[in-house]
């Protein structure tokens, strides 16, 4: 061959190759692209991609019963972000499969007394495991079983062993220094009714006065109602309502308490809650479990005054109380996004695998051990409650789905999946994706988006799973980590939408 002629060969050949592996890419990158209609939405909000991250893979059914993935969008997927709320996911999901659905938290009530003629004459020891649910309802079953051992009057004190947790997982610290809201609340392994009262906020049916009650009841709360009805719509009405707990400082937890409201109430709301934490913990639960108590037909030779105090070893066991399963509160958690009771969950794990005192350190690492066992590798992983509600947790978008996909090859998969927020239904998707879902009324099995939300400042999430309407399920999660991202609602509507209608393959859609 003519030496002038070999170099043009060998560049002819670079230049083939160069293009088969453009050509190669270009179609990569068309199959993981991301729709017009979602990259129009993110430059409509001035949502700069980089600040993005989207994970997109249909989830088929493998041998033996095996599901498997194919990639079908990856955007930024492997980059670690913060997931606000969806971070829950993880949680519930290591929860349900370490602990079981039917997992139960357990209160103990030990006493030092006896009982004599329907008095127990001795102080009553409350010992908690961080049951996160230990609402009014349930209190006033733990009544009943009390009273079934022959109790109607109580002969002396209250006292709370909280040993099953750290002190430092029980500190007060917030996210955004707003301590009387309800989602601030620290763990607490005798947490009652999310140590928050809720006063129920309307005008009266039969006259123009406002009504007001409120719930878990304590048994020396008065409320004092000095606000003036206003021809006012309901918007913004809680800017116009002062609140004040009198004394703000609580000296003896069964002190004598007034909530006074002031201010303009709008006759256009019909009902509203108004919830504040207002009381420390021991006041909070010696009133409520007085009140509780008071309600059930029992009675007080003298009102306790709650204090700590670890169970002496000299006490015996009265009764163990067993909340609701854990099936339950995974609904609560995810469709709800209650931030305590992921915190309390992640604890659980601590408490239950490594003993007590449960630390959020602890937590992480039966979580660690949980990935590890299930095949999967995070090391960029940041766990620093549980619940999301936090600016340092991160995790990626892509290995967010590993964890829906995981879910699906899990004996808890069916009650994952319920537990999460349904589309146009409920929890907190229950306003989203409206009229997108209308389109399909007509179908005999409609589609569904059960999409777990994260919200915080500058930090916008979804994370879930898209059943499209030609009955393809996708694992679905996508992060916005900008000052905009609350802007950033749209684009992940778009990015659901999409999936429902079978996006990628829409000529397979019918």
């Amino acid at each position: 061959m003519n030496h002038a002629i070999l170099p043009l060969v060998r560049l002819f050949i670079a230049i083939a190759w160069i293009g088969s592996l453009l050509i190669s890419n270009i179609a990569k990158a068309e199959k993981l692209a991301i729709p017009l209609a979602i990259k129009n939405s993110l430059e409509r909000n001035q949502i700069p991609l980089e600040a993005v991250s989207i994970a997109v893979t249909e989830i088929a059914s493998g041998k033996p019963e095996k599901n498997i993935a194919k990639t079908v969008l990856e955007w930024r997927s492997s980059e670690t972000m913060n997931p606000a709320s969806t971070m829950k996911i993880l949680t519930t999901l290591a929860a349900l499969d370490i602990l079981g659905p039917q997992y139960r938290w357990r209160t103990k009530i030990f006493t030092d007394g006896v009982i004599r003629q329907g008095t127990l004459k001795g102080n009553l020891y409350l010992q908690g495991s961080g049951d996160p649910k230990l609402i009014p309802e349930e209190l006033a079953k733990l009544m009943k079983e009390l009273q079934a051992l022959g109790i109607q009057k109580i002969d002396g004190n209250l006292f709370f062993d909280r040993s099953a947790y750290a002190p430092s997982v029980m500190e007060h610290n917030t996210i955004d220094g707003e301590s009387l809201r309800a989602y601030n609340v620290p763990p607490d392994p005798l947490l009652y009714a999310f140590r928050t009262l809720s006063f129920q906020i309307g005008k009266s049916r039969t006259a123009d006065f406002i009504d007001i009650s409120y719930t878990p009841a304590l048994s020396q709360l008065k409320v004092v109602n000095q606000m003036q009805l206003v021809d006012r719509s309901c918007d913004n009405w809680k800017s116009n309502i002062r609140f004040n707990l009198d004394p703000e400082i609580v000296a003896n937890t069964n002190q004598l308490l007034t909530a006074q409201f002031s201010g303009a109430f709008p006759s256009g709301c019909k009902g509203v809650n108004y919830n504040v934490v207002a009381l420390d913990s021991n006041t909070f639960l010696t009133q409520g479990f007085a009140a509780a108590w008071e309600l059930s037909g029992g009675s007080w030779v003298k009102p306790p005054t709650g204090k700590d105090m670890t169970v002496p070893l000299a006490a015996r066991l009265l009764l163990q109380f067993e909340g609701i399963p854990l099936a339950d509160d995974v609904q609560d958690i995810n469709k709800y996004s209650n931030n305590v009771m992921a915190r309390q969950l992640l604890l659980t794990l601590a408490l239950e695998k490594m003993g007590k005192p449960a630390t959020t350190a602890n937590g992480d690492l039966v979580i660690q051990g949980w990935l590890k066992q299930n095949g999967l590798n995070f090391p960029d992983l940041v766990i620093e409650n549980g619940s999301g509600l936090s600016r340092n947790e991160a995790i990626s978008a892509g290995q967010m789905n590993q964890l829906l996909l995981t879910a699906r090859n899990l004996s808890a998969r069916e009650i994952f999946y319920n537990s999460l927020p349904i589309a146009g239904a409920d929890g907190t998707m229950r306003n989203r994706l409206m009229t997108q879902l209308r389109k399909f009324l007509h179908l005999k099995k409609k589609p569904e988006a059960r999409i777990k939300t994260g919200s915080l400042a500058d930090v916008r999430a979804i994370s879930g799973y898209v059943l499209s309407q030609s009955g393809k399920l996708y694992a679905v999660s996508s992060f916005i980590n900008h000052p905009n991202a609350w802007k950033g609602l749209d684009a992940h509507d778009q990015l659901l939408s999409w999936l429902l209608e079978d996006g990628p393959e829409p000529k397979q859609a019918r």
